[in-house]
Parts: structure tokens; sequence; C-alpha cells
């Protein structure tokens, strides 16, 4: 073998065991990737990874006269290293199919190949048709060489008869996955039957096994997004069904003497509260970002409650020129409420909170200030979970974000950005 070959064989072996390594470390830890896939290429890439292995054993040991037996081990290390990874999409397309392996016909007739190809490659240990390794480590094919990986190329061919009957149970990005794994790979493999391609073979398994992950993974991911930001709706969800109960008592004790003292009073306070309990309920059933002029609503609808309760020890200011964008529901009237829960201060004066949006380079900004006693937090003691759930939603729903920080004078002030794609017109 020339120099350059070496070379060349050389570097796809440290490609093809870097690329697994990346694979296995990839698999192991990307949050992505549910349990079952996990696993599947944790084994997959292992698998691969032991190949290149003994390819690069091969490569060490090929030339050295004294190694003919070490060679021939090697050979047979090879040999089941290379079959594992051609039945393992057998094994993903029954899963994806949802399919029991023990009543599946697919599985028993790839089982029977990789029964044969086994014994083939038994027989080859005690006669030499299908290839010898001569006493001064020279490897030579047998006359029947072809024959013992026609079990292969039989596997990768149902694969792929498997897969195109079974398309309608994949998803489209499975279904493309698997025939860029197989295709190429059962046309490598019948051209290794005529040539000796063993090691392009090899690293082609390994670099289409890789573009398999990446799909596989894209599809994760997506998977994963939606369940996050299903998460995130639940959440809101408990969020709107755990309102603070002293707030729904002494609001109906409010109306409740208001029926007496201002009847008129009573009449708008309730019209608020059930504004209020809408626009909760209503958030439950929305997934999507909705308009800020209802999440305006909302807010005013509830703070109008408790200007009922607080009389005038609550002040508001509105100022909210922008209005044409939209944000995840449940965004800017949980964080009045919580200016409101954390401002009083029976020994300080009425709490004053303003309403503030405006238009930025970057997209608008909500800004809610209290002059209230505040709260820290930077203080990871205290749990904040309103605010972590709202800035959570901000993130998967809009690309939003929201910041807090203390207010020059005191009190809290805390900022919602929302990207330019959410302005409506934009």
């Amino acid at each position: 073998m020339t120099d350059w070959m070496y070379i060349v064989d050389y570097a796809l072996v440290g490609a093809l065991l870097t690329m697994m390594a990346i694979g296995i470390a990839l698999s192991s830890f990307m949050p992505a990737l549910n349990k079952w896939n996990k696993r599947f290429f944790i084994t997959l890439f292992s698998l691969l990874f032991l190949c290149a292995v003994t390819c690069l054993l091969d490569l060490i040991f090929h030339d050295d006269p004294t190694k003919a037996a070490t060679e021939r081990v090697i050979y047979i290390f090879e040999s089941l290293f290379m079959a594992v990874p051609v039945f393992m999409p057998t094994i993903f397309l029954l899963h994806r199919s949802h399919e029991d392996y023990k009543r599946s016909g697919l599985f028993y007739a790839m089982a029977a190949l990789l029964c044969v190809y086994f014994a083939f490659l038994i027989v080859a240990q005690f006669t030499d048709v299908f290839y010898y390794v001569t006493p001064d480590n020279r490897f030579f094919y047998g006359p029947l060489y072809k024959l013992s990986l026609v079990p292969l190329v039989l596997i990768m061919l149902l694969n792929i008869a498997g897969i195109i009957i079974r398309r309608k149970k994949l998803s489209k990005k499975h279904f493309i996955a698997l025939l860029i794994y197989l295709l190429p790979m059962t046309v490598a493999i019948i051209l290794h039957m005529f040539v000796s391609v063993e090691l392009l073979v090899i690293f082609g398994m390994a670099l289409f096994a890789m573009i398999m992950f990446g799909l596989i993974l894209s599809d994760n991911m997506e998977q994963y997004a939606n369940q996050q930001q299903e998460i995130a709706h639940q959440r809101a969800s408990v969020m709107v069904l755990q309102m603070r109960p002293h707030f729904i008592y002494n609001t109906m004790t409010t109306i409740y003497y208001l029926c007496k003292q201002d009847a008129d009073k009573a009449q708008q306070v309730t019209l608020d509260f059930t504004n209020y309990l809408r626009q909760n309920f209503n958030a439950i059933a929305s997934e999507d970002p909705v308009p800020f002029a209802d999440e305006l609503k909302h807010t005013q609808s509830y703070l109008a409650v408790e200007k009922a309760q607080h009389e005038n020890n609550l002040f508001v200011e509105y100022d909210t020129p922008v209005t044409r964008f939209r944000l995840p529901p449940l965004t800017l009237q949980p964080l009045v409420e919580n200016a409101v829960k954390h401002g009083f201060d029976p020994n300080a004066g009425p709490l004053r909170i303003s309403v503030r949006t405006q238009q930025t380079d970057a997209g608008v900004q909500i800004t809610v200030e209290d002059n209230g006693r505040g709260f820290d937090p930077s203080d990871k003691t205290k749990p904040h979970p309103a605010l972590d759930n709202i800035e959570s939603r901000l993130k998967q729903q809009c690309g939003g974000s929201l910041t807090i920080s203390s207010r020059e004078g005191g009190g809290t002030s805390v900022k919602v950005k929302i990207p330019l794609k959410q302005i409506e017109g934009k």
C-alpha cells in the first residue's frame, strides 16, 4: 500500500472515530432527544465506534508478516461490527411504526439473514472459499466472497421495502432519514462485493448515521419545543386557577357593602370583576400570543377592582400609545398584580403604579413601575413563580424577554421587550 493510501485510510479512521465520539456525546446529553432515541443512537454510534477501532487495528497490523493470526481475529470482529449497524434501522423502523418486533415478519426475516451471514463468517474460519489470510499476513478474497455479503444486501433491500410500505406510519423526517441512511449504504455494500472498499463502507455508514441523527434530532427538538410550550401553557392555566383567594373574598365583600352604600359603584365593580374573570379564563384557551389591547383591558379590569377595595391608596397611570402588537396571554396583568401584592406598605403613602409602552428599534418595550416597598429579584431564596412563568412564556412564544430592577427613588421597575415580529403590520 502506498504512503498516500495510508494517509487517506488513517484520515478516514480518525474522522470516523471523531464523528462517532461526538455522536455518542450528543446522544447522551442532548435533552431534546427522547429516551428511546437516546438509547438507539448511543448503541448505533458505539457499534460504529468499535467498528472504527477494528479498522484502526487493521491498519496498524496489516503489513506486519508476524501478525497473521491477529489480522484474522481483527477481521472477524470487523465483519461482526459492520453487520449489526445494518440491522439497526430495522429496530428503529418497527419502533416508529409501533409494531411489536415479536410479531413482525420483517424482524424474523432480518434475524434469519443475520444468522446466515454469521454462519458464513464461522465457515470462513475453516475454509478458504470466502476469504483467507496467508501465513505472511496477506489477505485474499475467496471465490464465494460475494456470496457472504448477499445476506447484508438483502437486509438493506428488505429495510428499504419495509420503509416504503410503512411510509404512512412515519413522519416525513423519519422517512427521509432512514432512506438517506439505507440507499447509499446498499449501493456501497453491493460495490464492496466487487471492489475492496470496506473502510469507505464503514465511513459511509457513520456519515449517513450522523445525517440520520441530525434529522431525527431536529424532529425531536420540534417536539421538545412544543412540549415546553404546552408545559408553559399548562402553568399559565394553573396560575389562572390559583387566583389569590383573599382577592376574590375581598372583592365579593366590597361588592356586598357597596350594594347598600353605592349601588352604581357596586354594579361597576361587579362588571369589572366579571371582565377580569372572563379574561382570566379566556387565557386558558389561548395558546398563541394575543393583542396587547386585550391584555390592557384585562389589567384595567383587575386594577379597577383593586381601586374599589383600596379607595385612595392606589393610583394608576397609563401611558400606552403603542398597542398594535401581540404578547403571550397573562403577561401584563400578573405583572401589575405582582406590583400590588408586593407594593402596598401600610406605613407608607399611596401606591402608585404606571404602565407604559414605547416603540424601540428592536420592537416594543412595556414598563410596569411602582413606588412601593418592592422586593429583591436577586434573592434566590425566595421563589417568584409568576415572574418565572411569564419570562419562560415570553421566550418560548414570541422571543421576548423580561428584566426586573429597583426603581430610582424606591419601588420596582419591570421591563418586557417584545420583538419586531410581534408588531402588527410588520
